[in-house]
């Protein structure tokens, strides 16, 4: 029975924190050692995605994706036909990646340089690491996993403090059928 990404980031956690505590960030040595850890962690996981990014682009995978794009909880708007290409989609995904890594060392560096916080540096230096490397975007293009079942495209948001309240897409042919009739997005993104 394998654990949940989840639990297994509560245990890191947690583990870390006892860690962090025996750590002596007073010292410059230990502090520049821990800040070298969190910047080689964010280089190889922005070396990743741009390895992907490569991957994806040399496939040229221009196969039809449709999908019916919940719309957010609360805001009153209809659901929303999508209609892209795997390559696009892959490269849309590959972008959020790079945009939520850079909005985590935005939140890490104002922690850290304003407010003195170090032993979050840690924590950070795993964690992230480990949400790349068991992203849908690493089983299928570095592991090459085929994409079906758990890996089918659209893949269900991950759960997190921004997907909150947002279903997962529908692929369902009648609600395909039923968004295209409505006229709700439906233009494809070239």
């Amino acid at each position: 029975m394998a654990l949940s990404p989840q639990i297994t980031n509560l245990v890191i956690i947690l583990g870390m924190m006892q860690v962090s505590k025996k750590i002596p960030f007073d010292d410059p040595q230990v502090l520049l050692g821990v800040r070298i850890l969190y910047v080689v962690s964010n280089l190889v996981i922005f070396g990743l995605y741009y390895y992907i990014g490569m991957k994806i682009k040399s496939k040229r995978d221009l196969t039809t994706l449709k999908y019916v794009e919940p719309a957010p909880m609360g805001s009153g708007e209809e659901p929303k036909l999508v209609t892209t290409t795997i390559q696009e989609y892959d490269s849309n995904q590959v972008a959020a990646q790079y945009k939520q890594q850079l909005m985590g060392c935005a939140m890490m560096a104002f922690m850290h340089v304003y407010m003195k916080y170090t032993n979050p540096l840690l924590i950070q230096s795993i964690i992230p690491l480990k949400g790349a490397f068991e992203s849908n975007l690493v089983k299928v293009h570095i592991l090459g996993k085929p994409a079906a079942g758990e890996l089918k495209r659209p893949w269900k948001a991950a759960g997190g403090m921004m997907n909150m309240g947002q279903g997962a897409p529908v692929t369902d042919k009648a609600s395909v059928e039923a968004a295209e009739r409505a006229g709700r997005g439906g233009a494809k993104e070239e």
